[in-house]
């Protein structure tokens, strides 16, 4: 809106200036032409009352005196020439170089033979003023043939249209800035009434989310366009959200899927060597054998270890498939820490609180896996051949966060397994289901905390937990 009001300001202000340029024109040419014949006229009546023979030789004789009063009346320089352009006579108005010349061009002389009306205009600008010089035949009105040629050099004085134009570019800039102003103003307020339904929309398009809720647009607007973005959007939402459901429910079929395939994996693993063990004794097994009592031992602690093989995997799974609800308690999160560490007999834990206490709201059965998960992992991750063993402890509180770091010196993690580290299933060891660091980050995600790691393989790993402080 504003650049259609500025460029239709600029084309209005220029076709102005054109028509009163035109205007200029036309009227310095009709000027001219009503001076010229009014002076014709008051010619004609001097060759009409003059007792001299109308021939070119006595125009100096006719006009002598009566072209000063000629030129008095009617304020214009006359020149009178004869047929070869020679000079006559003259009025002897103020004379300017170039402007009135004793001898006419045979150019313009031809240009007055072939007009029609016998009459030529040439223009000229000097110092900065425009010239028009009229050139015609003086007649013998009697035998109607020419006798002489008239001069008159007119200047044009625009004065008065350029103050016509200044005042109206005057008044015509004052009117085109108010409405410039109007327009701004009306453009930008157009401007928020049209974007204002669309800031609302793409506020909701940015919102959008393929796993959460998503609301629909209750708008209401005059603008038929609009109208269509709103329902097309609230269609696509019914549309994501059908399609998100699905998706959820193909994922979880296929994340059960495939953990049944785990868990029948790991159960099948002991079951061989339960098999076996079976088949060998009952294919040995001799009641008169001095060592069967040693025998019948070696064998059922073979089926009860596959046994609680088996069993810590069906634990494992239920685990993970349905995490027990929270019971939140007030405790101090130093001394639960501590106690955590007291199952574990090994002289190379270290633990290092930074602070004596730090009060919080957590489940302390959660709690407790969290910090045995992440030392048994470390604990797991430091070769049994490694003779310089070191896994610390640390606990402090910043910003209102609880810290919990678990640094050890074991073999670390490849870089490739850094994104996959806490998948279900994913282990770097030779035995377990690689649920346990998914299971703590369930739950530490439930208390909108999180997890992060940092790993160079061969010197170590480090697990750093942080718990937002919850004291209501």
């Amino acid at each position: 809106m504003i650049l259609i009001t500025l460029i239709s300001s600029i084309l209005v202000a220029s076709v102005s200036i054109l028509q009163f340029r035109n205007e200029s024109h036309e009227y310095h040419q009709e000027l001219l032409q009503r001076k010229e014949n009014q002076i014709k006229e008051h010619i004609n009546y001097v060759l009409a009352t003059t007792p001299h023979p109308l021939i070119t030789r006595n125009i100096a004789s006719i006009f002598r005196l009566k072209i000063f009063e000629i030129a008095n009346i009617h304020n214009l320089e006359i020149n009178l020439y004869d047929l070869n352009g020679r000079l006559l006579l003259s009025s002897r108005a103020p004379q300017i170089d170039g402007q009135i010349s004793p001898l006419i061009p045979e150019n313009i002389l031809q240009n007055i033979k072939i007009s029609t009306d016998k009459r030529f205009v040439t223009l000229a600008e000097k110092q900065g003023n425009n010239y028009r010089f009229s050139y015609s035949y003086l007649m013998d009105y009697v035998e109607k043939k020419p006798i002489g040629i008239i001069k008159l050099p007119y200047k044009e004085d625009d004065t008065f249209y350029k103050n016509e134009l200044e005042s109206f570019l005057y008044i015509f800039s004052i009117v085109y800035f108010a409405m410039l102003i109007i327009s701004i103003f009306l453009a930008y307020y157009l401007s928020r009434f049209i974007t204002k339904s669309l800031e609302t929309i793409s506020d909701r398009l940015t919102e959008t989310s393929l796993t959460e809720k998503n609301e629909k647009i209750e708008l209401e607007s005059n603008s038929y366009e609009i109208d269509r973005l709103v329902k097309s959007y609230n269609k696509m939402i019914d549309e994501l959200e059908e399609s998100a459901n699905k998706l959820a429910q193909s994922e979880r079929e296929e994340a059960w899927r495939e953990m049944a395939k785990q868990v029948a994996h790991e159960i099948k693993n002991p079951l061989t060597p339960m098999r076996l063990t079976v088949q060998s004794f009952q294919r040995k097994f001799d009641p008169t054998d001095p060592q069967v009592n040693q025998k019948l031992d070696d064998y059922s602690k073979t089926l009860i270890q596959q046994i609680d093989t088996m069993s810590a995997v069906a634990s494992a799974f239920s685990n993970f498939a349905s995490m027990p609800a929270q019971q939140n308690e007030t405790l101090d999160v130093v001394h639960v820490v501590d106690l955590a560490l007291d199952i574990f007999n090994e002289d190379f834990i270290e633990f290092k609180p930074a602070t004596e206490e730090i009060i919080t709201k957590i489940d302390r059965t959660q709690l407790i896996r969290i910090i045995t998960n992440l030392v048994k992992n470390a604990i797991q991750a430091i070769p049994e051949e490694q003779k310089e063993k070191r896994i610390q402890v640390l606990v402090k509180k910043a910003s209102n966060h609880a810290i919990i770091t678990v640094k050890d010196n074991g073999k670390g993690i490849k870089r490739e397994d850094f994104d996959r580290i806490f998948e279900p299933k994913f282990t770097t060891k030779t035995s377990g289901m690689g649920l346990g660091l998914a299971i703590i980050k369930n739950i530490i995600e439930n208390y909108n905390g999180t997890i992060t790691f940092d790993s160079q393989k061969g010197k170590g790993t480090t697990f750093v937990v942080s718990l937002p402080i919850i004291n209501k």
